[in-house]
């Protein structure tokens, strides 16, 4: 399918960039980890769950090119928190490692499910860059949700720290089911997947598992995405400050 509705492509430049800022921000919260995490082999892992992170993003950003020739570098780079769309839960700062290993199974978990139904999308670029992405995605998700387990039944401190993480993540994570303005066609047109629809097979899968982890997610009210937090600011600054330091360079 390569003829779009401009209702449609507006549709899927929303949810590219969104799916990209949520990659680019959560790459950059992981990757503070690096020189950091509490075992060598882990420091490696989460460093390389972070470039994969910053991978998927790019692709996210060079599939929107090709709908409305935006520059990658300028809308990760150049724009301010206003205009990012990111869910607040990748801009929250990195925490303890209880609090980094729930943030990132519960996004694996909804991004896994996000990216298996877009496979069927008849917009062939977005069916293939899902594909792909699902196939490292998958990997995160078996990765997180072994730390999950592991911290959860572990020490009486790593099952407390875990449960403290669960409880100040969900609202977070209940918002990205949020749907965004303007992709409803693209969801109608079957080119997106139903946000709904993704929440139906989240909750039981992440539920499930925290049962057998000992864990029960609070009752919470989602928090919408599009609320940001007064951690997304100091994050850009730091994130872009190469960038914009040396805006002239065409080459780097």
């Amino acid at each position: 399918m390569t003829d779009l509705t401009a209702e449609q492509t507006q549709a899927l430049i929303a949810r590219l960039t969104t799916l990209a800022d949520d990659d680019l921000l959560l790459s950059h919260r992981d990757a503070e980890w690096t020189g950091h995490a509490p075992i060598l082999e882990e420091d490696i892992a989460l460093a390389n769950i972070a470039q994969d992170e910053l991978g998927h993003a790019m692709g996210w950003l060079e599939l929107r090119k090709t709908l409305d020739g935006s520059d990658p570098d300028v809308l990760a780079f150049r724009r301010g928190p206003e205009k990012f769309c990111n869910s607040a839960l990748t801009e929250l700062p990195k925490g303890d490692w209880a609090f980094t290993m729930v943030r990132q199974y519960l996004f694996d978990a909804w991004e896994a499910l996000w990216q298996d139904a877009a496979k069927a999308s008849p917009y062939g670029p977005l069916a293939q860059a899902a594909a792909l992405a699902l196939r490292e995605k998958r990997f995160h998700l078996q990765h997180t949700a072994l730390w999950v387990e592991r911290l959860a039944l572990g020490t009486p401190e790593s099952e407390w720290r875990t449960r403290e993480a669960l409880n100040a993540v969900w609202p977070y994570a209940l918002g990205l089911f949020e749907p965004l303005d303007g992709e409803r066609s693209g969801i109608d047109a079957g080119l997106l997947p139903d946000p709904a629809q993704i929440k139906a097979r989240w909750l039981p899968l992440v539920t499930a598992h925290f049962e057998r982890c000992g864990l029960t997610p609070p009752n919470a009210v989602p928090v919408a995405r599009g609320t940001h937090t007064e951690h997304l600011a100091p994050l850009l600054t730091e994130f872009q400050d190469v960038n914009r330091q040396y805006a002239e360079v065409t080459v780097w």
